[in-house]
């Protein structure tokens, strides 16, 4: 097993979701306890302390002309971003970080800031599944994959949301050392190594903006309405006197997507509420218009990797039986 000293620092600023910091610092901190050997280090643009997003006081270790050179550079996310800019002292001061590091990693909004630094350019990367469009947009050159856990590209990883930070560090771990010690860490602190599905089942239904056009608003007042009513193409143009031809177009113009998968997601939406509400899988399947409870599957399968009873099972309540 190598044990040779591991300098892991993380780059702390006002506003930093403190859980960020917690997780992967904690997945390290526990390794250590197991035979590995990470150096932690908190670093702030200036080296004063900050204050996290809770109010909770976060104490440093310096500022990043303090430390010579990380082994692993972590750059935690924040409720700011992307609200607002990434300010320049912390793109350039990540900048640097990661330019004297081994590897790169970020949580969650965390990839905002290396993305403002230009440190995902021409990369993979993935973020939280609420910000994930922005990301993509303001960083053209970065291939975003909104439904990643983690991502990795050479020497760059990526995490999404918030808790997904001790995925990664557990990832890290095992790239470090071996599958045996990020499993017991995993144990340690009762969580899965590696969780099944992307971060999509986390995601809020119907998420998006409305269709512009008032034509295709149309549409969806129509099908969440009644979701199990009769919503094919024909059924559909006719109630709204166009041609299925010229109803398709639209579709295909203003969402990329066809009517029959429009209706079919937000049949879908439906169904993960219903689910959420504690429904069965058949009874959902039922009063969200799939035709069986295979074809919800089948839906799950294709869009969360996870099938109705299991995303149930994660979601439907948070009391034990």
């Amino acid at each position: 097993m190598n044990v040779a000293p591991h300098r892991v620092v993380i780059l702390v600023y006002d506003g930093v979701k403190l859980l960020d910091v917690a997780g992967p610092a904690e997945v390290f901190a526990e390794a250590n306890r197991l035979g590995a050997d990470y150096r932690i280090a908190l670093l702030s643009t200036t080296g004063a302390d900050v204050a996290s997003s809770t109010g909770i006081r976060v104490a440093v270790d310096g500022d990043p002309a303090s430390e010579p050179a990380p082994d692993t550079f972590v750059m935690p996310g924040g409720d700011i971003y992307p609200r607002t800019p990434v300010t320049g002292a912390l793109t350039e001061a990540a900048g640097d970080l990661a330019r004297r590091s081994g590897r790169v990693a970020s949580v969650c909004t965390g990839a905002f800031v290396l993305g403002a630094a230009g440190l995902l350019d021409g990369k993979r990367a993935t973020t939280h599944w609420k910000v994930a469009p922005e990301l993509a947009a303001r960083h053209p050159r970065t291939r975003v994959e909104a439904d990643a856990i983690y991502v990795r590209d050479g020497d760059t990883y990526t995490s999404a949301g918030v808790s997904a930070g001790i995925d990664l560090a557990l990832a890290l771990v095992e790239e470090d050392h071996d599958p045996d010690m990020s499993r017991e860490v995993a144990r340690a602190l009762v969580v899965y190594l590696q969780r099944a599905g992307g971060q999509s089942q986390f995601s809020a239904p119907l998420q998006g903006p409305p269709p512009r056009s008032p034509v295709l608003r149309t549409v969806v007042d129509l099908v969440t309405g009644d979701p199990a009513g009769n919503h094919s193409l024909g059924d559909l143009a006719a109630r709204l006197h166009l041609s299925p031809r010229h109803l398709t177009r639209l579709f295909r113009e203003e969402l990329a997507t066809t009517p029959a998968r429009y209706v079919e997601s937000i049949r879908f939406d439906i169904a993960k509420a219903l689910l959420d509400q504690g429904h069965t899988a058949t009874r959902a399947a039922e009063l969200a218009g799939f035709p069986s409870y295979e074809s919800l599957r089948r839906v799950f399968a294709r869009e969360l990797s996870l099938t109705p009873a299991a995303y149930r099972h994660r979601f439907g309540t948070a009391h034990r039986t």
